[in-house]
């Protein structure tokens, strides 16, 4: 898999984490355990997708 398909990858599961994340807040009594697992994998995608991106800057 290329960079720039890893990339693409890892930002279609931000964004789906992004969804999940909106649906519970939505809810009656949103579940705040799962919400903040659900923010912390967000922010492990993005720390991905900026090392990801800050490789290819480089070359």
């Amino acid at each position: 898999m290329s960079r720039e398909e890893h990339l693409q990858v890892l930002k279609e599961k931000h964004a789906g984490l992004e969804d999940l994340i909106r649906q519970e807040e939505m809810r009656p009594l949103p579940d705040t355990g799962l919400i903040t697992q659900l923010k912390r994998q967000k922010l492990r995608l993005k720390d991905e997708m900026m090392e990801i991106a800050d490789g290819e800057s480089r070359h």
